[in-house]
């Protein structure tokens, strides 16, 4: 009994061996390494609890930042900023009448990645938004195919109404937002004036271009969450757009109306290509009327690129006997002639290799300067030229403003051309005193003839009245000729409209001063001249004591004389606009 008691002891001792007999050992203060052994090994535990601790914390973590960076990604993924569009400012005619403005539209989008069946909903969506035609049934198609794409356009700037059947179709990932689109309502009129704004309602040219920045205003944007269906569920936060201002301009559109009708007219009549015409105050520099045809139909730019430019100031051309104006003007102011002052003229003048012809036959007569003008002399005007000089022709040139901006600051105005004193040929002389060896825009003609009519003070011609509040007055004024000079050009142009060269041009009730020009078109090579096609203007003014109007017309590509179509032309706008405008005879 004993012995097995004693061998179960033993046993239970050499189980017990490790931790426990440590332990005994050290109770009893036994030796110094088996101390240092227990140490070590509970510095290991502790080391290992350590570690754990450690992983366990940077795992916690780990999560911890990665849950923060799944949120974000899935608040990313609900939440979208919007811009919000400005409303862009209208423009206006000087009576305010509507002639550009912004229509409520609605954009049509879709995410084509959520569409089970995108054949399927690119026909309900061509039937719900009236998409008619196959070209743009088959883009629409197109586009939604793809399903790699998250966004793409179905329609752009839709009726509001038509966008709201689209979106009760209730299909995943399509939706809408407002835009706006840009309309004109005088379909076409003044379309060279007033430019246009592109798909994005960014200014493209004219007005619309020139005062982009101002009609525009300030875009917002608002913060919303969508579902994964791509529905909107709530909007966060919104920022209010700033709308654009309004730009009232000097034009009065029943004059602009008539002044197109009368041009389409008088170039179907004439068998020319394009015409222009420019009605302005003298007294103000108000443009009343700036006219062009072929008109931009319906504001649509692009089709014919060569009728979409404002030609009264983007096209020179060499005007003619119209210039007569500045050569005799400028002879008075400096003394050299007065109106009756008579000069003997030959049939024709030659200098050089250069021959001047009459427009039309005569024998040798003898015509005071009132005559050269009333009857439009070639052979008088380079005689009174020549009086003159290239010095003096070249001050009164420049005093008058051509080759130069006129001021208007319209977008691609031309300067024109006048050749500076060190690049006149010999016969320079005889051709730039009746129109010739020059090029001018219709513009600089209207505010040369506006000096004359406005007693010899130029007013800087203005298209624009008022941007938002801003209303804006004459920008210039000085003076180019004595009033007495202009009095005298006045009756000389009287009496060249009651007898002369432009008697078709007169109006009943009514005293109008005026000039007709025939300008020969210079061919592309340089080599001459065109035969029988010419630039024939008139430009009138009345009542001519006392001038309100001026009025210009120009027809380029014409076989007609000046006094023969573009007289009768200004005679119909300027009866019109005298009336309308309650101008008494």
């Amino acid at each position: 009994m004993a012995a097995s008691t004693s061998g179960r002891r033993r046993a239970a001792g050499q189980r017990d061996g490790g931790l426990g007999s440590l332990i005994r050992v050290a109770k009893r203060g036994g030796g110094v390494s088996g101390g240092e052994g227990v140490d070590g090994r509970i510095r290991l535990l502790r080391f290992v609890f350590i570690v754990f601790l450690v992983l366990v914390g940077g795992k916690a973590v780990a999560l911890a930042s990665s849950s923060e960076n799944l949120t974000k990604i899935a608040l990313q993924q609900q939440t979208a900023t919007v811009g919000l569009p400005a409303h862009r400012g209208a423009i206006l005619d000087r009576s305010g009448q509507e002639l550009a403005v912004g229509k409520p539209a609605q954009t049509v989008y879709a995410t084509p990645d959520l569409l089970d069946d995108s054949a399927a909903a690119a026909h309900d969506l061509c039937a719900a938004l009236q998409i008619n035609r196959k070209r743009e049934r088959r883009v629409v198609a197109k586009v939604l195919a793809q399903r790699k794409s998250g966004f793409a356009y179905v329609a752009r700037k839709v009726d509001p109404e038509l966008a709201k059947a689209a979106l009760a179709l209730d299909l995943p990932g399509v939706g809408s937002y407002a835009e706006e689109e840009r309309t004109y309502p005088m379909k076409g009129s003044a379309a060279q004036v007033l430019g246009f704004a592109g798909v994005d309602n960014n200014g493209l040219a004219g007005i619309e271009l020139l005062y982009d920045r101002e009609l525009s205003g300030v875009a917002g944007s608002e913060v919303i969450v969508r579902d994964p269906a791509g529905r909107t569920l709530k909007t966060v936060r919104q920022t209010q757009p700033v709308p654009g201002a309004d730009v009232r301009l000097t034009l009065d559109e029943d004059i602009q109306y008539v002044a197109e009708d009368v041009l389409e007219h008088t170039v179907r009549a004439s068998y020319a290509e394009t015409a222009t015409a420019i009605v302005m105050d003298p007294r103000t520099g108000e443009i009343l009327a700036m006219a062009n045809v072929p008109r931009v139909k319906g504001n649509v730019f692009g089709r014919t690129p060569a009728n979409d430019r404002n030609r009264a100031v983007t096209d020179v051309y060499e005007p003619g006997s119209i210039f007569k104006l500045v050569t005799i003007s400028g002879a008075l102011a400096d003394g050299l002639v007065s109106p009756t002052t008579r000069f003997t003229l030959q049939p024709s003048i030659t200098l050089y290799d250069r021959t001047i012809n009459e427009s039309h036959p005569r024998g040798t007569v003898n015509y005071s300067v009132r005559e050269i003008l009333q009857w439009s002399s070639n052979v008088g005007a380079v005689k009174i030229g020549m009086k003159m000089g290239k010095a003096s022709l070249l001050k009164w040139m420049h005093a008058f403003g051509f080759a130069k901006p006129t001021g208007i600051a319209f977008p691609g105005e031309a300067q024109g051309i006048v050749p500076p004193a060190d690049q006149w040929s010999g016969t320079s002389i005889v051709n730039i005193p009746m129109g010739q060896g020059i090029a001018v825009t219709t513009m600089q003609m209207a505010a040369a003839f506006s000096t004359v009519a406005n007693n010899g003070t130029a007013v800087t011609p203005r298209i624009v009245a008022q941007v938002g509040t801003k209303v804006s007055g004459m920008s210039g004024k000085h003076r180019v000729i004595p009033a007495r000079v202009a009095r005298q050009v006045r009756s000389m142009l009287e009496t060249a409209v009651a007898e002369g060269t432009g008697t078709k041009a007169q109006i009943p009730g009514y005293d109008v001063a005026g000039k007709t020009g025939t300008a020969e078109i210079p061919l592309p090579d340089g080599s001459g001249y065109a035969k029988n096609t010419y630039v024939a203007s008139f430009v009138g003014m009345a009542p001519a004591d006392h001038p309100r109007l001026v009025v210009l017309v120009a027809v380029d590509g014409t076989p007609m004389y000046g006094g023969d179509c573009a007289a009768p032309a200004v005679q119909r706008i300027m009866r019109f606009a005298l009336q309308h405008l309650e101008i008494a005879p």
